[in-house]
C-alpha cells in the first residue's frame, strides 16, 4: 500500500512538471485547424517527462492489480 501511495504522488508531480500546451477558446470553436501542421515530436525535457509519466502510470497499474490479487487471496 505504501508503494502505491508513493507512485501516485510521483505521478502527480510528473504531470504537474510537464509543459502546458496552450489552447485558447478560438481553437476549440474553430476545430483546431491551425494546429494541423504544428504537430512535432516532443524533445528534451518534454519527451523525458512523457516517458516518466508513462512508466509511473504502468507501475501504478501493476501495483493496483497486485493489490487486488493479494487482497483476494
Amino acid at each position: 500500500m505504501t508503494c502505491i501511495l508513493i507512485v501516485s504522488v510521483l505521478i502527480i508531480i510528473a504531470v504537474m512538471m510537464q509543459p502546458a500546451k496552450t489552447n485558447d477558446a478560438l481553437s476549440a470553436l474553430s476545430g483546431g485547424a491551425d494546429d494541423l501542421f504544428s504537430k512535432s515530436k516532443p524533445r528534451g525535457f518534454e519527451a523525458f517527462m512523457q516517458k516518466v509519466t508513462v512508466v509511473l502510470g504502468a507501475l501504478f497499474f501493476g501495483l493496483a492489480l497486485g493489490l487486488v490479487y493479494l487482497s483476494s487471496h
